[in-house]
């Protein structure tokens, strides 16, 4: 019978300035054979982390800026383990890799493991009172920012998304105008636009991207 291959386990670092705080949370990694702890010292040659929990007693502005500088040599997907508050703009805190959000004093082991694994493979986790608050910014920031530019949540407007469809279904540029009665120019420069935009290189990057993210 082959051997099997063991599950490559999820590599955490953990940024904790309570000495109590890290210990813990090592512990409990050391005790699931499905992670491994990664030191977060800047200064060790460790390989990088799949994520990066950070334990802060309250989560503010000095907490943004603790995760901009964490971001330049750990993983850009923060788990934040938040002691007393949250006094954070949300928004911004997602904007600088969190992507999920333990309260201490709701805080167990299964939750902490679960919520590891949910981060590492691409989801989130926030309280219900913080995701309430991130959905109102989001809808505040699509009525207010992007809709009066014509752009869309994914920040590509919808003639952009059709003349991304058209390239992916094979159709050339001249053929793409044809059909949308655009200029081939039009065409070129709503390309174009995107691209720098996006910094997408070319128009195949272009449409994978397209492809990859769900927007055709």
């Amino acid at each position: 019978m082959p051997q099997q291959t063991p599950p490559q386990r999820v590599a955490v670092a953990i940024h904790a300035s309570d000495t109590l705080t890290r210990i813990g949370l090592a512990s409990l990694l050391r005790q699931d054979r499905r992670f491994s702890e990664t030191p977060a010292d800047r200064t060790d040659r460790a390989g990088p982390a799949d994520v990066t929990v950070v334990a802060v007693d309250t989560a503010d502005a000095s907490t943004l800026s603790l995760l901009h500088t964490l971001s330049e040599t750990s993983s850009p997907r923060f788990v934040l383990l938040v002691g007393r508050q949250w006094q954070a703009d949300i928004f911004a805190a997602v904007d600088r890799g969190v992507r999920a959000v333990l309260c201490r004093d709701s805080f167990t082991p299964a939750a902490f493991s679960q919520t590891l694994l949910t981060v590492a493979r691409g989801g989130g986790s926030f309280p219900p009172d913080l995701q309430g608050t991130l959905m109102r910014q989001v809808q505040w920031t699509h009525r207010e920012v992007l809709a009066p530019r014509g752009l869309t949540a994914s920040g590509v407007s919808p003639r952009e998304v059709e003349v991304l469809r058209l390239l992916a279904e094979g159709l050339e540029l001249p053929e793409v105008a044809e059909k949308l009665a655009y200029s081939e120019r039009t065409v070129k420069y709503v390309l174009y636009g995107l691209m720098k935009r996006m910094n997408l290189r070319n128009r195949a990057h272009a449409v994978s991207h397209a492809l990859r993210t769900g927007l055709i």
